[in-house]
């Protein structure tokens, strides 16, 4: 018996910033240039298509890979998402007469993220600032001239729900799916090749649990919408998946399969957060207790199964929990701590129940234990060293790309505060 295609596919840890002077074909007629989101380009007789342009410092990269493989005109540019690596490259690629197609809501989409800009660059660089500086640094060694800007591009075409291109004999269907990380998101939908170029509509990594919400900060997916769109995709029944990353998807029986399974996978979780916020239940406790039965299996590399209740729960009823009238207030629930440390006595107190909880593999607990000592002494060492520990265990413990990623940073913090570990 064969492992789980998750098992079998390259992982977050695998998306990295386009840094291959090649663009691979994976079609006669389809070629993949590989970035933090795939740029992937079609040939025809008449011209060629991009679909998905990258981040503007990789589209020299990108550009250089598809004008080795064909120099023909490129007739058009077609953005899956309005999300900055998706169409960050849009200026370098475009030509005279190239039209860019995008989704209907791809305005509003480039609107959230420029009016967001500074707080998601700071909210995502512990995941990918060091990458993105690698990677400046091997294009202007490897390709030269300088870094672009990221592109903003305004679509000259724009999807509604269907749109019907054809160039050198070949047809493409673009199809709406705003059940994607975007509300602007779509599919491309080669009928003859029966090939589908889905982007991230099932997030970034296909076969994984979807990242119905991020850690960077952006707007709650909903799950239901996510199983609508994931169904417009599974009736085409494409032969062929091109995702936004790695590689493709290959077989008609194993794509249903995995289309089924994730669709399934996201109805149960839904199913079971809303049946439990219906009998009353904390949204914590549905976090915990929400669990995939076997036959609906998935990787949680990227997304997660308890995240993904959350952001159910929070999706349908908003930030108030009803735990505490402290809820409704500006206070922060950490404005109680010093007074806690003085109630047990000091901080070296709270700090040796915290070292004992991580020793007793309670590491959430001990970093929470660690965290009330840190408010009364923001560099107590003991409570540093607790703490320490304790995201030292939880990463041993992480395959999840943004969970791993937040803990090696929060390693590094506690190593630095301590004078270079412990």
């Amino acid at each position: 018996m064969s492992a789980p295609l998750h098992a079998r596919r390259p992982t977050g840890f695998d998306i990295r910033p386009a840094s291959q002077l090649a663009a691979r074909q994976v079609h006669p007629r389809i070629w993949l240039s590989e970035g933090l989101s795939n740029a992937w380009l079609v040939v025809t007789p008449a011209g060629r298509v991009a679909i998905n342009t990258g981040m503007g410092f990789e589209a020299p990269v990108h550009k250089r890979n598809f004008d080795a493989v064909d120099r023909g005109p490129l007739r058009y540019i077609v953005l899956t998402q309005g999300h900055v690596d998706h169409v960050g490259g849009v200026d370098v690629l475009r030509e005279p007469g190239t039209a860019v197609v995008a989704g209907a809501g791809n305005a509003a989409q480039q609107a959230d993220d420029a009016r967001l800009h500074r707080f998601r660059v700071r909210r995502s660089a512990f995941a990918f600032a060091e990458a993105i500086g690698r990677a400046n640094a091997w294009i202007r060694e490897h390709v030269g001239g300088p870094v672009p800007a990221q592109s903003r591009p305004t679509p000259d075409l724009l999807v509604d729900d269907r749109l019907a291109l054809e160039l050198g004999g070949v047809r493409f269907e673009l199809l709406a799916t705003p059940g994607g990380e975007t509300l602007d998101s779509l599919v491309v939908w080669l009928p003859d090749e029966r090939a589908c170029f889905a982007g991230n509509l099932f997030s970034a990594l296909f076969g994984h649990f979807p990242n119905l919400v991020t850690l960077r900060g952006d707007r709650i997916r909903d799950a239901l919408r996510f199983v609508d769109s994931l169904e417009r995709v599974r009736a085409l029944e494409p032969e062929l998946l091109l995702v936004g990353h790695h590689g493709p998807v290959e077989g008609r029986a194993e794509i249903q399969a995995e289309l089924e399974r994730i669709r399934d996978a996201v109805l149960y979780a839904h199913d079971a957060t809303v049946r439990g916020m219906n009998e009353g239940r904390d949204v914590l406790a549905l976090m915990r207790d929400v669990r995939l039965p076997p036959e609906l299996e998935l990787g949680e590399g990227y997304g997660k199964v308890a995240w993904g209740v959350r952001a159910i729960w929070e999706g349908y009823a908003g930030w108030f929990h009803a735990r505490s009238t402290a809820e409704l207030y500006a206070t922060p629930p950490a404005a109680v701590h010093p007074e806690l440390v003085a109630l047990a006595g000091g901080a070296d107190r709270v700090a040796e129940r915290a070292r004992r909880r991580a020793a007793a593999g309670e590491l959430v607990l001990a970093i929470q234990l660690a965290e009330v000592a840190l408010s009364a002494e923001p560099a107590h060492r003991g409570a540093l060293e607790a703490s320490l520990a304790a995201h030292r265990g939880l990463l041993g413990r992480s395959a999840n790309f943004w969970e791993t990623s937040w803990l090696r940073r929060r390693v590094g913090e506690l190593e630095a505060a301590l004078g270079g570990g412990a």
